[in-house]
């Protein structure tokens, strides 16, 4: 059965890890409630084993927008490869009817949107920062320097990847939160498979750390090429750790071997918005500003006085990291 086409029903991906949502996907809903106040939000869930039926149950109870939960659960939905996915929200969109369709801009949803979006014939609108109705959304061009306008004159759904930098999940009161959204089953008998097994997954590299999830994080730490060798990326490490802060890297660095790939911010790596972004010889690329600029407060130390990360700095120090560091590590005190 077709949703009324005249009101607003969102489709939103959401990612799970562990039986938990992520905060990213909460920030999706949040950007759901942007394009229309009597918007049926439903969140769909996909995995196996009970994980995915955890995962669910707090979804039903994480934002009193939700108003329905789908969940997926098959062998095919392990890992969150592309062509599984994709043909997922292509079945539960000929289902359900959405006016929209909604996934945040990490690299699951820009793996699986895009595909997703060529199977119902229709173009994504991407990297949105700001909705001003259910057609009409901002976003950054020529890497943040200029916000661009676009409305969508596209046929139904209308599909969009947002930053989660720039839809913030406040906090919900407990009158506000509600008993549960009811959780469906999607019926997968009539999945088609064809392209299903064209990609196959090998494995996760990640960091075993107990750091801050770098996209959410309250503070972050990064560190530029100037460190020189990933033994003194080490002290950014244990800035880190001291401030409870996540750690983050410049292209240069992660191509340098400094740190892995996933501690990457700016244009081709992670978006992120912080309350205190701390930036030690990083020279301020036009790439690396476009991923870091919206933090609430931004500290840069450099030897360099005409380094470009001072422009949008709020509190700037030339002088040499290798000294700046070793003296912050003495006088802040342990973290607790």
């Amino acid at each position: 059965m077709l949703l009324n086409s005249n009101k607003a029903s969102t489709l939103v991906l959401a990612e799970h890890e562990g039986g938990s949502i992520k905060a990213q996907s909460l920030s999706a809903v949040v950007a759901a409630n942007s394009i229309s106040q009597d918007n049926s939000v439903s969140m769909l869930l996909a995995g196996s084993g009970s994980s995915l039926q955890q995962a669910a149950k707090r979804a039903a109870t994480c934002h009193p927008s939700v108003s329905q939960v789908l969940v997926a659960d098959s062998d095919k939905f392990e890992y969150p490869l592309a062509e599984p996915w994709a043909k997922l929200v292509q079945l539960v969109q000929q289902k359900g009817g959405y006016t929209h369709v909604i996934a945040t801009s990490g690299s699951f949803g820009k793996n699986i949107l895009p595909r997703a979006a060529a199977l119902l014939d229709v173009s994504p609108v991407t990297d949105v920062v700001e909705i001003n109705g259910a057609h009409q959304f901002v976003r950054p061009i020529y890497a943040g320097n200029a916000l661009c306008t676009v409305r969508y004159t596209g046929s139904s759904p209308c599909m969009l990847t947002v930053r989660s930098t720039s839809f913030p999940v406040p906090p919900i009161s407990a009158n506000a939160k509600s008993d549960g959204a009811p959780i469906s089953q999607v019926d997968l008998s009539t999945l088609d498979e064809d392209s299903i097994g064209k990609s196959r997954y090998i494995k996760l590299s990640s960091e075993d750390t107990e750091r801050p999830d770098l996209g959410s994080a309250r503070i972050v730490v990064t560190g530029g090429r100037a460190l020189k060798s990933a033994e003194n990326f080490k002290m950014i490490e244990k800035l880190a750790e001291k401030l409870g802060a996540a750690v983050g890297a410049t292209r240069a660095a992660v191509d340098a071997g400094f740190v892995p790939n996933e501690l990457q911010v700016g244009q081709t790596g992670k978006i992120v918005a912080p309350e205190l972004y701390m930036a030690f010889g990083v020279s301020g690329a036009i790439q690396h500003l476009a991923g870091m600029k919206d933090s609430k407060v931004i500290v840069a130390v450099n030897k360099d006085a005409d380094a470009p990360i001072f422009q949008v700095a709020d509190y700037g120090l030339v002088g040499d990291l290798f000294e700046v560091i070793p003296e912050l590590l003495e006088k802040l005190p342990e973290k607790k």
